[in-house]
This record gives C-alpha cells, structure tokens and sequence, in this order.
C-alpha cells in the first residue's frame, strides 16, 4: 500500500522517534509498505516520520543510482534503530540534496563524507560500521529525519532567508509533487 508522504510542517517531520523491538505491530508489513511508498514516489530513501510515524526506521533504495554509480546496483537496505555514532570531520562534501518531504526545494548541504553507523537490519541483526561516499550522505539525510531534522537545517540562515517563502507555502498546502502526499491542515 503507498502511504502519504507527510509535507514540511507536519510535527511528526520534528520529532525525536523511537527505536523499535522485533514486535513492533505490523513490521513487515510497514516496511514493504514503506517499499512501495518509495518507488511510487521515485525516491532513494524514506524514513518513518515521513510516513507519520515516530519511529526510527529507514528504507534506502540506490539502485536507481546502478548507472552512473555502479557500485549500488541492487542497493536495498532497511535500517531499523538507526544511529551515527561518529563522524569523520576529516574530508566533507557539498551536494545538493532534495527531499520527499519538500518538494521542489533543493539546496546544496555540506555532510562528512565518512560516518560510524550502528543499526538493525530487518531482521533485528545488529550491525556497527563505517560507512563512505554517497550512502553516507544518503543515511545522513535520512537518519537526520529520524532526529527531528531536515536538511534546510543544515544550509546556511542566508540560503534559508531566500527559500522562506517555497518553505511557507509547503505548510499551507501549495505545492505539486507527482505522489501522494499528506500537507498541513490549517
């Protein structure tokens, strides 16, 4: 089932979620939920929150990515309890990143290029290392949902200053995005 995208400024987007046990109700079932959510929306990457949930749980999809970056050919990685424990300050990059939650705003945002991740897979197999490249951006960005964060936190006030008015009419509604999406209610 494709669940709606919540839409910046819905307070789940802000919220700290919380890790999960094995019987979290209907487990499975979110998460090929949380698949066809992300195909549908021609996405690499969706964090629970984005789905209205205060979880921490991600899906990541590079696969569509196999072209230009062979590498992640059949990438598909479910990341449940998710947590950077460590940054590599030592080399950083600045790319542009978009996101799900607002769409048609894209801005350039500078991430570590190396990071400590410990997580769960599906099936609740715990797993710590470090991770490079363009899935450290990717966990980066989706992680950051899953503390409450949004990448336009992470530009600089003057580049926010000159997207406030796309950020505002997000939260009231006018926007298009080819899925299914859940604004604001006001």
């Amino acid at each position: 089932m494709i669940l709606p995208i919540y839409i910046y400024g819905q307070p789940v987007l802000r919220k700290v979620a919380e890790d999960i046990t094995p019987d979290y109700p209907e487990l499975k079932t979110l998460i090929t939920n949380m698949w066809e959510t992300l195909a549908d929306s021609e996405g690499i990457g969706l964090a629970a929150p984005q789905v209205g949930l205060d979880i921490r749980l991600v899906v990541i999809d590079l696969d569509p990515l196999s072209e230009d970056l062979p590498e992640y050919k059949d990438f598909r990685q479910v990341y449940i309890n998710a947590h950077i424990v460590e940054y590599d300050e030592t080399n950083t990059d600045a790319s542009e990143e978009g996101c799900l939650s607002l769409p048609a705003i894209h801005e350039k945002v500078i991430r570590p290029t190396r990071i400590r991740v410990q997580w769960m897979d599906e099936n609740f197999q715990a797993h710590d290392e470090w991770i490079e490249g363009y899935l450290a951006r990717v966990m980066q960005h989706e992680f950051d949902h899953l503390d409450g964060k949004m990448f336009i936190d992470r530009i600089s006030p003057l580049r926010k200053q000159l997207i406030k008015s796309k950020l505002k009419a997000l939260t009231q509604g006018r926007y298009r995005c080819g899925y299914k999406t859940k604004p604001v209610r006001r």
